[in-house]
């Protein structure tokens, strides 16, 4: 017990990464990590993709999962702030869905490494262990978009925000997984069209 508190103490006193050592770290741990399997990146290759020194590394992070965790959850959390732009000022929750869709597709459009890496590459279970995994910041918002469409009857009154958020997971893993095998040859967005009726199907009171 007492070692963990002192894993966490130590976590919590590191220092912020400057941006400058983000601008050539994070570009090169998420193309090895997008490029190579999870077992086949090392701190050593890490090293020498990035420039930075061994000590320079270690000043920040623990590990290569700890590394890659922190870089995975802070690109994903611009996600947030992406949606909220595109949904502001729409008045129908089904448009408020499919922006969802379409700005997380097209987000992992700009960036296939964080998309390769955190959908591809990553085992599940590891990840699992970290507080990164849980987004507490797509929970909120998607409460806000299913209590907003439940006051106007647009959303069926049986489906929670919880339901919206799996089937949103499932959709996006589902067409990131197929991207991915297939080679990568389309754009994520162009498959919201193709899909989202069929969410919108599921979680619509029907009365639009």
């Amino acid at each position: 017990m007492k070692g963990r508190k002192q894993t966490r103490n130590a976590a919590a006193a590191k220092p912020p990464l400057p941006p400058k050592m983000k601008e050539r770290l994070y570009p090169a741990v998420l193309e090895l990590f997008s490029r190579n399997d999870f077992h086949q990146v090392n701190l050593r290759g890490i090293y020498r993709k990035s420039g930075l020194s061994p000590s320079t590394i270690y000043k920040y992070f623990q590990s290569k999962e700890d590394l890659l965790f922190t870089i995975l959850d802070e690109k994903i959390s611009e996600i947030g702030g992406l949606v909220q732009a595109h949904v502001k000022g729409l008045e129908s929750s089904r448009e408020m869905f499919r922006k969802v869709f379409w700005a997380t597709l097209d987000y992992y459009d700009q960036n296939p490494g964080v998309a390769v890496a955190a959908f591809v590459t990553v085992p599940m279970r590891t990840w699992m262990r970290e507080k990164t995994y849980v987004r507490k910041d797509a929970e909120k918002f998607f409460r806000e978009i299913c209590q907003y469409g439940l006051r106007r009857k647009e959303i069926d009154a049986s489906v929670t925000p919880r339901d919206c958020m799996d089937l949103y997971f499932m959709f996006c893993y589902r067409q990131i997984h197929l991207w991915y095998y297939k080679g990568m040859k389309w754009k994520l967005a162009d498959t919201v069209p193709r899909f989202f009726p069929l969410f919108w199907k599921t979680v619509s009171s029907g009365r639009e």
